[in-house]
């Protein structure tokens, strides 16, 4: 049975006393990661030890709160998770902070969620996991201040700028940060064509894929991805100058055969770090998924930062994980509920699917 507030809460009171008191161990045994020399893989920064990340997204809860919804008020819950994720076999999350809850104003960050950030480092590094902080998210609509819809392309990146050195300047000192993502799925305008929307449709009431220009204005889409990408790095690096970037991309060469990795074009490539890429194989194509995820071989490290039995069932996406030897890494999702907690009988089809996921999960890729 799933946890009530109560035992939550003192399951969050346990984990924080054990923290405080293995406080110096912890922090010697959690390594920042960085890329091996060879630039095939990731390693841990002292000991020089393959790293093969292997997570969840822990984007929202059961009810499609997301993080930021609840944190502050069932802090308990976000500890419990974090526990329930590292026995799981989890080494890596991925938390997703929007702009508008991190940025009171264009220039002002928001003093209260980054002290919450903090503490969620402090967690991950007591439980041992490493997180990927995707920024800049516009999820919720709600959430998306008056102010920011309205600003030009020059003031948007000035704003997504002040919100990276902030996030930057408060994690640069935890080994728990894998990476920043710098923005889940941005896309880019069409040529000789003005956009009015920098959020694009939404899915499950969230907004997943945000523009980062509404107009091209006579730049190549590689040359506005170049300097947003830029813009952002430098604004990071100027606060933390080791941790990797990244940026979770769609891999349009599933959906359009040939099609090449804007955001990892050539320009843009000393950038970033490693590559990472958003899968979802469809049931009957897996040989098709993976001659696109072929498109991300680019001599770096790849990551495939969303996967998950969407589209094909568990065995499927089993073949799809086994066969793409090349890939670095594996990011799929944990929504709160451990395998154990669901019904044991008649769950519904998506309670099944989630139960056959963790529990798939738990093997590891070895296991697979």
């Amino acid at each position: 049975m799933m946890m009530n507030h109560l035992q939550r809460s003192c399951a969050a009171i346990v984990l924080s006393a054990l923290a405080l008191i293995a406080c110096a161990t912890c922090l010697l045994a959690l390594e920042r990661i960085i890329v091996a020399p060879a630039k095939t893989h990731f390693i841990t920064a002292e000991s020089g030890q393959t790293f093969s990340p292997w997570g969840f997204n822990y984007d929202h809860d059961s009810d499609g709160r997301l993080l930021e919804d609840y944190w502050h008020d069932e802090w308990s819950t976000v500890v419990e998770d974090f526990r329930e994720m590292k026995q799981l076999g989890a080494n890596v999350v991925r938390i997703h902070l929007q702009v508008g809850r991190f940025m009171d104003s264009p220039t002002a960050p928001n003093a209260r969620e980054l002290k919450r950030l903090a503490q969620l480092l402090e967690v991950a590094e007591a439980v041992g996991l490493h997180l990927d902080i995707t920024g800049l998210g516009c999820y919720h609509k709600a959430d998306v201040p008056d102010w920011y819809p309205t600003l030009s392309e020059k003031e948007r990146w000035a704003v997504q700028a002040a919100f990276w050195t902030a996030v930057a300047r408060t994690c640069k000192a935890s080994p728990a940060v894998f990476c920043y993502d710098l923005m889940n799925e941005p896309v880019l305008p069409g040529a000789n064509k003005t956009e009015t929307e920098w959020l694009l449709g939404e899915l499950g009431g969230k907004h997943f894929v945000q523009r980062i220009s509404l107009d091209l204005a006579g730049r190549t889409r590689p040359e506005v991805a170049r300097q947003w990408v830029q813009h952002l790095t430098t604004a990071i690096r100027q606060q933390d100058e080791h941790r990797l970037i990244t940026v979770g991309v769609i891999p349009w060469a599933l959906t359009f055969p040939g099609a090449k990795p804007i955001f990892y074009a050539e320009p843009i490539a000393p950038y970033l770090d490693f590559v990472s890429v958003h899968f979802y194989p469809e049931r009957g194509q897996i040989d098709r998924a993976l001659d696109a995820l072929k498109t991300y071989e680019l001599g770096k490290p790849l990551v495939v930062e969303e996967i998950f039995p969407l589209k094909c069932d568990l065995d499927e996406l089993a073949d799809f994980i086994k066969r793409a030897e090349h890939v670095d890494g594996w990011i799929g999702f944990y929504w709160g509920t451990p395998p154990d907690a669901f019904p044991q009988q008649n769950p519904t089809i998506s309670q099944a699917i989630q139960k056959g996921w963790l529990e798939f999960f738990q093997k590891g890729r070895s296991g697979i």
